[in-house]
């Protein structure tokens, strides 16, 4: 133990001393100790609950996900719940949880935690996208709401995630409370906590029926532009192969594409059913290709005209479409986005049904192509940090103000809402958009692809591509910050053949937005580059931008630009 350091050594006594740590607990720790290296990894810190939460490796100690850590959290949350809590009835919080090790452990731990602070708590008693946890604190008007994922992380993490009452995450000025809440917890004594049999007897646990399937399925297919000819024959000429990964998509993604008229809908049996594991892929992200290698294969062999993925919590879509020569192409996040904008757009207002004061939102590292398409259709776009959360609080300035009417929001990283039901990115909806934005354009002879080479000669050859460095543990938080230092303390004049023409350092909190860690560089010749510490891995992402005079020119704009900043962030 000498190896360890103090903090780390003084926590780790703790909780093998602790009476209510569980004797499972002890002895997973005390298995560890010819292991310093992994003990320091475990307890050199509290796992940090940061904007989004907690997210972390599965395992016994301060810095992993596991009940405690879970409990302490959820004290923290409580106390917030309770200061925030004005009305004459009992508070209430909505719980979900995917198909992640310990989730439903994790989901009945905060739900007893609550109900021991005496707040109500609803629960869904299998999985359930995050989403439709959105939606439910909303349609159930709840104080909060809870969901446990870890999105599309590696299969040995799990996470926690908070909505405010709109059932939007929480923003920055919320965080900072419920943060100020959790670090005056105390992992062991200060937790309440109710048993199961006395919460439900209290009336303070109650779980979740079909009705509340029912209601999100429904509000998310009215927000279908075209249900009419798809439910008369568009939806019977148009081929789908489904793949949920393994996750929570599955029953809801297939449940509004028949309710819209979709009837050959056909899921990837291999990674139909949860799994903890995602056994049948590297990664359960549906940004990557691999992740579609069984849904190629059977849309080869089913000749399909689309290929959706969501990932294990439903909030991202990913889809793949044909080109020219009849190959799959795996569409990025931008792509999609600016599909799903000019179809949802113009088909309002083909309709007659496109307000004089539509607002569409995206974030700063996401492409300017669809703000390009929104605009052309008269929209207003506004930016936002990075993260759906700051889209949800424009969504509800709006609601308040009624200056603006918001239809559409997105994210470079495959999420996406239309519609004013959640305020969180859902999957399901985007499954819907995308399939019948390519069934009402079959009906026209063309592909998504044919559409999307078409906003490109109508707007420009975005081009866009993101790598990440993954630097995990203690030393790789240093790295990344000795990153961002040197970026931000010596900025590039010149990079790719293009002057850099702005610097914004949004540390600074620039345009009304918050303080947030994130570089970008601006570029004479339109181009742009962002660097951003991801907030849920342990990741630095940089993002790039490309305007080119054609799809090939932008290809070699943008790995010049690539190639050059990568290599002076790899140290070359």
């Amino acid at each position: 133990m000498t190896e360890l350091s103090p903090k780390a050594s003084e926590t780790l006594t703790r909780w093998l001393q602790d009476p209510s740590v569980d004797e499972t607990t002890k002895e997973e720790l005390k298995a560890l100790t010819n292991d310093p290296k992994e003990l320091e990894e475990r307890f050199y810190r509290d796992l940090e609950f940061g904007t989004g939460g907690l997210r972390g490796v599965i395992g016994a100690g301060s810095n992993r996900m596991n009940r405690y850590t879970v409990g302490r959290a959820t004290q923290g949350f409580a106390d917030y719940i309770l200061e925030q809590h004005t009305g004459e009835n009992r508070p209430s919080v909505v719980i979900a949880h995917d198909s992640r090790r310990f989730s439903p452990e994790f989901t009945l731990e905060a739900a007893l935690v609550l109900a021991g602070n005496g707040i109500e708590t609803h629960l869904f008693p299998s999985l359930r996208s995050t989403p439709q946890l959105s939606f439910a604190v909303r349609h159930l008007q709840a104080s909060g709401g809870i969901v446990i994922t870890a999105s599309h992380n590696p299969p040995e993490y799990n996470g926690y995630k908070v909505y405010n009452a709109q059932g939007g995450q929480l923003v920055p000025h919320e965080a900072e409370q419920v943060i100020a809440n959790i670090l005056e917890v105390d992992t062991f004594t200060g937790v309440n906590r109710m048993s199961r049999e006395a919460a439900e007897s209290a009336g303070l646990l109650h779980w979740l029926g079909a009705d509340a399937d029912e209601a999100f399925t429904d509000t998310v297919a009215a927000v279908s532009v075209s249900r009419e000819e798809i439910a008369a024959s568009l939806g019977r000429d148009f081929s789908i192969v489904y793949t949920p990964l393994h996750g929570t998509g599955n029953l809801p993604v297939r449940r509004v594409l028949e309710k819209i008229g979709f009837t050959q809908v056909h899921v990837v049996p291999e990674q139909e059913q949860p799994d903890s594991e995602f056994s049948t892929v590297k990664s359960p992200n549906p940004e990557e290709r691999e992740a579609f290698t069984l849904a190629m294969k059977l849309g080869e062999e089913l000749n399909a005209d689309l290929l959706i993925g969501t990932d294990p919590d439903a909030d991202r879509m990913g889809a793949v479409v044909r080109d020219n020569e009849g190959k799959f192409v795996v569409l990025s996040g931008n792509q999609s986005g600016a599909l799903m904008i000019h179809y949802y757009l113009s088909r309002l207002q083909e309709q007659g049904k496109l307000p004089s004061n539509g607002a569409v939102v995206k974030t700063i590292v996401t492409s300017e192509m669809g703000a390009a398409v929104a605009s052309h259709y008269g929209a207003t776009v506004f930016n936002t940090l990075t993260g759906f959360k700051y889209i949800g609080e424009k969504m509800n300035q709006f609601e308040q103000s009624g200056e603006y009417t918001y239809l559409f929001g997105y994210e470079e990283s495959y999420g996406y809402l239309a519609g004013n039901y959640a305020r969180d990115k859902d999957a399901v909806l985007a499954a819907m958009l995308i399939a019948e934005a390519g069934a009402y354009y079959k009906a026209q002879g063309k592909t998504l692809y044919d559409v999307l080479q078409e906003l490109y000669g109508q707007f420009g050859y975005f081009l866009e591509s993101l790598e990440s460095r993954t630097l995990k543990g203690k030393d790789g938080v240093a790295q990344i910050q000795g990153i961002m230092n040197d970026w931000r303390n010596s900025p590039p004049h010149e990079i790719a053949g293009a002057s850099v023409t702005q610097v914004l350092d949004y540390s600074l909190g620039l345009d009304g937005l918050p303080k947030e860690n994130v570089l970008k560089y601006l570029l004479s010749d339109g181009s742009w580059f962002c660097l951003r510490p991801s907030g849920t891995e342990p990741k630095i992402k940089v993002y790039f931008a490309v305007v080119g005079e054609s799809l090939d020119h932008a290809k070699h704009k943008v790995a010049e630009l690539t190639n050059q900043v990568m290599a002076r962030v790899d140290g070359k």
